[in-house]
């Protein structure tokens, strides 16, 4: 199935987390201690409980894959929210950034603004307007 245009300059512009350096670093890692972290303990809990070497450890490489997908499930998580708080923050900061120099604007032009009157941009996102 191919995909149109117009789809394809969508994908473009979509956040992901796999453009994102931070959360691709720190996902990676929750990734590799988790799967290490799980495979000891089930391994070490594996053979306190009797079983023979070779079963703990197999058990313990089972338990590495479940700690590494669950590591993965949460770091990607607690990234989306992260990713999304950064975006909030940035538009903030450019929405007061462009009142200031709205404002300084229309001090250097000499007209009396008040604070109702002055050149508001939105301050919710596009989608709820």
């Amino acid at each position: 199935m191919a995909k149109s245009k117009g789809g394809a300059a969508a994908e473009d512009t979509a956040i992901r987390l796999t453009r994102h350096p931070r959360a691709q670093r720190h996902i990676a890692t929750a990734k590799g201690w988790g799967g290490l972290v799980a495979f000891a303990v089930t391994v070490y809990l594996s053979h306190g409980a009797g079983l023979p070497l070779a079963d703990a450890v197999l058990r313990g490489m089972l338990g590495g894959i479940a700690g590494y997908l669950v590591a993965w499930m949460v770091a990607v998580t607690v990234w989306r929210y992260l990713a999304l708080a950064e975006l909030e923050r940035l538009r903030v900061e450019v929405l007061a950034t462009l009142e200031a120099q709205a404002m300084s604007a229309a001090a250097a032009t000499g007209a009396v603004v008040s604070h109702g009157e002055a050149p508001m941009f939105a301050a919710e996102p596009a989608a709820q307007r």
